[in-house]
């Protein structure tokens, strides 16, 4: 009788043991998602789920999810490093009367978005931003589609980049359209924003096509651009605005056309501490070449295009190249 004691014993314990293991297990390093999936499904390749919120919570940190096919896949809020993959697919993001992608993660968290078509929807209930980052180490954005995010201030950006810290932004191979602004950098915290654009198109914006903005007045942020457009946006191509003058913001501009903006400028610095830095880059057609207000400061390297505007605007000084 001992004997069998001890063995239902044993097998009561294995038992507890499976159900207690069985919740972590549910999370794979590898999820999918299908236009013909479900929810309810555990995420994996022959049965995969319908949405990236669906699959998020089955998808292990640090892992990815891919999409099996093109379909609309949903808005998703990301709170742990994360892959969401997609380039050969139709990846639709659609977003009415919300956010697209909100990244909220801890300081140590790396994200990527690749190949996302993140729609805001207009006109009727616009999206409000395509990308909004709030948290995390940094966030790669490459390969994406993101347009028409149209809401209202201060909302209304392709890509708004608000981190509460220190926080590193790289967008690569992307085209940002039909926003208020393509790129808006606004750190809410002490920390850096830190920016780098590469290969991409900021085109046709109703607002600026890249914006690096203190009016939080907490924190910096150093942006380089190269081998990019910021051109045909109603507003400004490239744009620092600093009202109060606080912890510095600066743009490095490379190999950049920079064409058929608005009045307000193709380059414009607004604001004291706040500086722009030109080579190799193209500033034409636009209504305004250059607009220098409130003690902000553009230099260039000596090597740039700044004509065909109707107004070319101040010649920025040369920086001498070592």
């Amino acid at each position: 009788m001992n004997v069998i004691r001890f063995f239902l014993s044993l097998a009561v314990l294995l038992l507890a043991s499976v159900f207690l293991i069985a919740p972590a297990s549910a999370q794979a390093t590898r999820t999918w998602v299908s236009g013909l999936g479900d929810d309810a499904n555990p995420c994996s390749r022959t049965a995969p789920c319908k949405t990236f919120a669906g699959a998020i919570s089955k998808t292990a940190a640090g892992g990815e999810i891919n999409c099996i096919d093109s379909g609309a896949y949903g808005a998703v809020t990301i709170t742990k490093s994360m892959t969401i993959s997609c380039p050969e697919v139709e990846a639709g993001v659609l977003h009415s009367s919300t956010n697209g992608v909100i990244i909220n993660a801890a300081a140590t968290d790396v994200v990527v978005l690749r190949g996302l078509d993140i729609n805001g929807a207009p006109p009727t209930s616009p999206g409000l931003n395509g990308v909004r980052f709030l948290a995390g180490a940094a966030l790669h954005v490459e390969e994406c589609f993101i347009h028409d995010s149209v809401g209202a201030t201060p909302n209304g950006a392709g890509i708004l980049f608000s981190p509460s810290g220190t926080a590193e932004l790289y967008v690569n191979n992307s085209t940002i359209i039909r926003n208020n602004d393509g790129i808006r950098v606004q750190p809410t915290g002490a920390g850096i924003a830190k920016v780098m654009i590469d290969s991409s198109t900021i085109e046709n914006n109703n607002l600026a096509g890249l914006k690096a903005d203190g009016t939080s007045n907490t924190g910096g942020s150093n942006t380089t651009i190269v081998n990019s457009s910021a051109s045909g946006n109603t507003n400004a191509g490239i744009s620092i605005f600093n009202p109060v003058g606080g912890p510095a913001i600066n743009i490095m501009v490379d190999s950049v056309a920079v064409a058929n903006n608005g009045v307000a400028g193709g380059l414009r610095v607004d604001g004291a501490n706040a500086t722009i830095r030109i080579g190799r880059s193209t500033i034409s057609g636009n209504g305004l070449g250059t607009a220098i207000l409130n003690g902000g400061v553009i230099s260039s390297y000596g090597n740039n295009q700044i004509n065909g505007n109707t107004s070319d605007g101040p010649n920025p000084p040369t920086i001498p190249l070592k």
